[in-house]
């Protein structure tokens, strides 16, 4: 793989792991929103729907930069990935037109009314217009996930004049592929959105301030914190596996640091990778796991990469094993924290007074956005050599002409400006996080005690 290739590569890769810390935010948050939203029209408590307002804000600022952050990468097919482009656009803009015209418009357009249509359109309204919020989301997420499906187990196509056409739109948008990826993508983005509401939630019940909101900010993060984490082990972490064992065998391999095909394989948790030797250094090994898992037998025998050609295995064996494990060891320690928060929330409320868990929860906010990204990095990089799995090596499908002189001048450009919208940012929301939620005076009188709700 040339140079300029491999800087593409790292441009993409830079460029997209920056825009999805905002996305996965958004998707997490658009289905907290509609919570808060319907727990005051069945409470009529005021207090639900000023939060609902001040989560508004922060979803708001965070739509803006992933908008921001997102429009390189369409850019990016056409300077960076001509070849690409040119062989598989005509499915490849399918999904993505799908997505800016009916997703992106509904959810741009009703957050608008969500933000500023309260009082002219009245609560049920309100209500409504937060549920097609999360809609859009959604469906934006999912469309950009059928595109990328697409990319990992294509289907529906032809091929005329040494390109790629559409000749089934419905199998392309219903990929099987779509259905473990689109629950594993959505279910992680909960997470994130969870921990973060519940992480702000701590922060106020350990500063002493904001406390009817910090307890409903943990309590609905808490809940849906601990059903998304434990949706992402099953069954969409297992539905994830079995296509990859299926379709897939050398990521399978890869991230499990298999070199060598076994009988009754075991599944790592510790070790460091020698690809020079084929080697895993220091493992900690439990025996027979991997074979249950892929193949639903203790002595099922599953391929290492030693059963495949070179040009055939993912050409970054250790940061995708890497980011596997880094994603699975987080995904279970999310499940322990919320799963113990949960407990100490229904064992008389002892986790709005038990300060050693709210502060793990509120130092845990950041590494679900880690944990995601990590996720991406292990679907994208295990599908290599392939840009499009089987059909179009990732070599072959970069733009000849750019040289890395002018990848790296693009890159080190992106760099700055997404330093600077970053920072930017993290000052907003942090300032909105300080000025916390405030309720409208003429509605005190309706924002009593949440204890017994909680």
């Amino acid at each position: 793989m040339d140079a300029p290739t491999i800087l593409s590569r790292l441009q993409f890769a830079f460029t997209i792991a920056f825009h999805y810390l905002f996305p996965q935010l958004t998707m997490g948050l658009a289905l907290l929103l509609v919570v808060l939203k319907t727990l005051y029209l069945r409470t009529k408590d005021e207090r639900y729907n000023t939060a609902a307002r001040f989560w508004a804000k922060i979803f708001a600022t965070t739509f803006i930069m992933g908008v921001v952050t997102g429009i390189p990468m369409e850019f990016q097919f056409g300077t960076n990935w001509a070849r690409f482009s040119a062989y598989a656009g005509d499915i490849i803009a399918q999904t993505l037109a799908m997505e800016g015209a009916f997703a992106f418009f509904i959810e741009s357009a009703f957050l608008g009314i969500f933000l500023f249509g309260e009082q002219v359109f009245g609560q049920r309204m309100h209500w409504f217009s937060a549920f097609m919020v999360w809609l859009g989301t959604w469906a934006s997420g999912g469309f950009i996930i059928a595109s990328n499906a697409w990319m990992q187990h294509p289907v529906g196509y032809t091929m005329a004049n040494g390109r790629l056409h559409i000749s089934n739109y419905w199998e392309v948008l219903f990929n099987p592929w779509i259905i473990a990826q689109y629950m594993h993508t959505m279910s992680g983005a909960v997470v994130t959105g969870s921990f973060f509401m519940a992480g702000l939630g701590a922060y106020y019940l350990l500063a002493k301030r904001d406390l009817d909101y910090g307890r409903i900010f943990l309590t609905i993060g808490v809940i849906a914190g601990v059903i998304s984490s434990a949706i992402q082990l099953y069954p969409s972490g297992d539905m994830e596996g079995a296509q990859v064992t299926a379709y897939q065998p050398t990521k399978l391999a890869a991230m499990e640091g298999l070199f060598h095909t076994e009988q009754g394989a075991g599944i790592v948790i510790l070790g460091q990778p020698d690809t020079a030797r084929g080697t895993l250094d220091n493992p900690l090994i439990v025996p027979n796991v991997l074979s249950v898992l892929t193949y639903r037998r203790w002595t099922a025998t599953v391929k290492g990469l030693d059963a495949f050609p070179p040009d055939q295995q993912p050409d970054t064996i250790d940061l995708l094993y890497y980011s596997y494990h880094i994603m699975v060891g987080l995904g279970t320690f999310f499940i322990a924290i919320m799963g113990l928060a949960f407990l100490l929330w229904l064992w008389r409320r002892r986790l709005f007074t038990t300060r050693w868990m709210l502060w793990i929860i509120m130092l845990a906010t950041p590494f679900p956005f880690l944990a995601n990204i990590a996720g991406w990095f292990t679907t994208e990089l295990g599908r290599q050599p392939w840009i499009i799995f089987g059909l179009l090596h990732t070599a072959q499908g970069s733009t000849a002409v750019l040289s890395s002189g002018n990848i790296l001048f693009t890159l080190i450009g992106f760099a700055g400006m997404y330093l600077l919208l970053g920072i930017l940012y993290v000052v907003l929301v942090i300032t909105e996080a300080l000025r916390g939620p405030t309720i409208p005076q003429e509605s005190t009188q309706q924002a009593e005690g949440l204890e017994g709700v909680y």
